[in-house]
């Protein structure tokens, strides 16, 4: 075979001998070379001279079958390096240059971009090259070219001229903010504005010019198209049946709607909507990976235009609200989802909430969540739905409401899960729901399962928000199940001497029953102790206040009822090293406590103050000197 292709390239060498007299056997060597189906077995032939030869020739036949193998060529990599020379590149713009509509027969141009979008391939040095000449202009200029008279080649033109921008484009930024000067996203518009028209017979040339878009938004940061133009988007994907003319819109459209203002104008253009009922046409045709994975960019699409403010709230007066709530009973997991990702979003004010309660689609996602909330259920939908109920949880006056449709026994199964995003989404749709919620917060304190749970995500998770939820939800069920009880035994400032506090225990009328089994666990209160050095100051405000109730309702109290319990408290303080922690709090985040937290952290220390070991304890780890320390205070001392 080398020798074969040893004396083709020599007879190829002797047609540029006389480059005014180009031999009649020229094209059939050129097709002979083009028609050799590895390129690789040229690349130790240095050609690029002879073709410039015939590329420039007046045979307009030789040029095109020399562009043809040059294309043909430059498919390796080594050839392309040996034609990445100005003189060439030079040649190639000047042709291309001069082309119009108005042009008969197209063969030739079609060649040209072929060669120069291979020499193109992945290397910048030919794209340097053309960036010097200017060339880039005359590429953006075809674009132009919309209605050819050449309509035989015209297809095909409109697949070349797409792969000869792309390869120039995917340079990189310098050469797409070139082209973004050069205006080259007004000539895809208005290629975009004929091919809506009729977008079936146009399929073609918008799916040979949206790459470009694509390509352009890669490279140019914060790129946004013209309102115009994401309609006009929405219009193609509205109107295609082709999944890839679809897809290139739906990505399109994805990172455009990232801008809040791209969000409005797609509601109210109906987008949404648009997207529903495609997804209800061909819902049962998403059979194959590539079907459902455009079926899945299409419902992302629609809960992105859901997370803006305004978009949301508009849509939340259309039909898409009902829409998605009819996905609740959708037996494709995808379009569930999709229905409960969307409601989630239009739970993000009180009074949708609210609503969202009152006409029982709390109660929809309730009976969802009990058919899949095992260890082998959907994550993504196992997170959607607890995300959604955590938010119609919130408002206060849903809380009972939402309680007794059974949220917690439908969400306590779950704590089987070791998913982190899902554990994240159930510890927190647990804290927002015992808010204010005493009956639940004590009822929850006593179940062994949720606090060894707990303590043990707080030691061992590896995501920082499951054991930042893990603590918090202890602490918040700790100060809901007690503050109300002990609440007036607090000082109203921290500075309130210890033996001031024993005029203030509370009374033994409340049942300390659940306190009592959460400190019997073992790491309950060892983790109330390490939640005092969270990196978040609410967190290490939460962890103090938590242990000032433990204080008040053991250490303060000199009952026998409450004897063992404040022994075992008191051990555990040492054993975990309070004072550590406290020393380590206040070295750590003085400068940026509040008020409130300074004044709960001296109401903790006063009340470790009542035991008389504790008070070694702190004075061993030298926290009246730390006390002092804090900026807070000393500005207090100086007024």
């Amino acid at each position: 075979m080398a020798s074969e292709i040893d004396d083709l390239i020599e007879k190829f060498k002797a047609t540029t001998v006389n480059p005014t007299n180009i031999p009649d056997n020229a094209t059939t060597i050129l097709s002979e070379i083009a028609a050799t189906k590895d390129p690789k077995l040229f690349d130790k032939y240095e050609l690029s001279e002879e073709f410039l030869t015939l590329i420039q020739c007046d045979n307009a036949t030789v040029c095109k079958e020399a562009c043809k193998c040059i294309a043909e060529l430059t498919k390796s990599e080594e050839q392309r390096k040996k034609f990445t020379k100005p003189e060439v590149i030079k040649a190639f713009i000047d042709y291309l240059r001069n082309i119009n509509n108005e042009c008969d027969n197209m063969e030739l141009t079609i060649q040209n971009c072929r060669a120069l979008g291979n020499i193109c391939y992945l290397n910048d040095d030919a794209r340097e090259i053309i960036l010097d000449l200017k060339g880039d202009l005359v590429l953006i200029k075809l674009l132009d070219i919309i209605s050819l008279k050449d309509k035989t080649n015209a297809l095909q033109f409109i697949k070349v001229r797409g792969g000869l921008l792309s390869n120039y484009l995917l340079g990189g930024e310098t050469f797409s903010k070139r082209a973004m000067d050069l205006d080259i996203m007004t000539k895809i518009s208005r290629i975009i504005a004929i091919g809506v028209e009729n977008v079936e017979e146009n399929e073609d040339l918008l799916l040979n010019t949206l790459p470009l878009m694509s390509i352009l938004t890669e490279n140019v940061a914060d790129l946004n198209f013209e309102p115009n133009v994401n309609l006009q988007l929405a219009r193609v994907l509205a109107a295609s049946t082709n999944p890839d003319l679809a897809e290139m819109c739906l990505e399109l459209l994805h990172y455009q709607a990232e801008n809040d203002d791209v969000k409005v104008l797609l509601a109210k253009d109906g987008l949404c909507e648009t997207i529903y009922q495609l997804l209800e046409k061909y819902k049962t045709l998403a059979r194959t990976s590539e079907a459902r994975a455009l079926m899945k960019l299409a419902c992302e699409l629609i809960v992105l235009v859901l997370t803006g403010d305004e978009s949301m709230n508009y849509l939340y007066t259309t039909s898409l609200l009902k829409n998605m709530e009819d996905w609740l009973d959708s037996d494709d997991v995808d379009l569930l989802t999709t229905g409960v990702l969307a409601l989630g979003n239009f739970a993000r004010t009180d009074s949708h909430c609210i609503h969202m309660v009152e006409n029982k689609t709390m109660n929809k996602l309730l009976e969802v969540l009990s058919k899949n909330n095992g260890v082998r259920d959907d994550v993504r939908l196992q997170h959607a739905l607890l995300s959604t109920l955590r938010n119609l949880v919130i408002p206060k006056v849903n809380k009972s409401a939402v309680i007794q449709a059974g949220l917690v026994e439908t969400i306590l199964p779950m704590l089987e899960i070791h998913q982190p995003p899902v554990v994240f989404k159930l510890l927190g749709t647990l804290r927002m729901t015992v808010d204010g919620q005493e009956k639940l917060a004590l009822e929850l304190l006593k179940n062994s399962t949720l606090i060894d749970q707990l303590v043990h995500w707080s030691k061992s998770s590896d995501y920082a928000g499951v054991t930042g939820e893990s603590y918090r939800l202890m602490a918040w069920l700790i100060k809901h199940a007690y503050l109300s009880k002990i609440a007036y035994a607090l000082p109203r400032k921290g500075d309130a001497p210890a033996e001031q506090l024993a005029d203030k225990i509370p009374s033994m009328d409340y049942d300390r029953s659940s306190l009592d089994k959460f400190i019997s666990h073992e790491g309950s209160v060892e983790a109330m102790i390490n939640m005092l050095t969270s990196q978040h100051l609410v967190m290490q405000n939460e962890a103090l206040i938590a242990l000032c109730i433990l204080c008040v309702v053991y250490l303060s109290s000199s009952s026998s009822k409450t004897e063992e319990s404040a022994t075992q408290l008191q051990d555990a303080f040492i054993k975990y090293e309070v004072g550590k922690k406290l020393a380590e709090l206040i070295n750590k985040s003085s400068d940026t406590m509040t008020k409130e937290i300074v004044e709960n952290l001296q109401n903790f220390i006063n009340l470790l103050r009542t035991s008389e070991n504790l008070v070694s304890h702190l004075e061993a780890h030298n926290i009246n000197e730390l006390l002092k320390t804090i900026p807070i205070l000393t500005e207090y001392c100086t007024i």
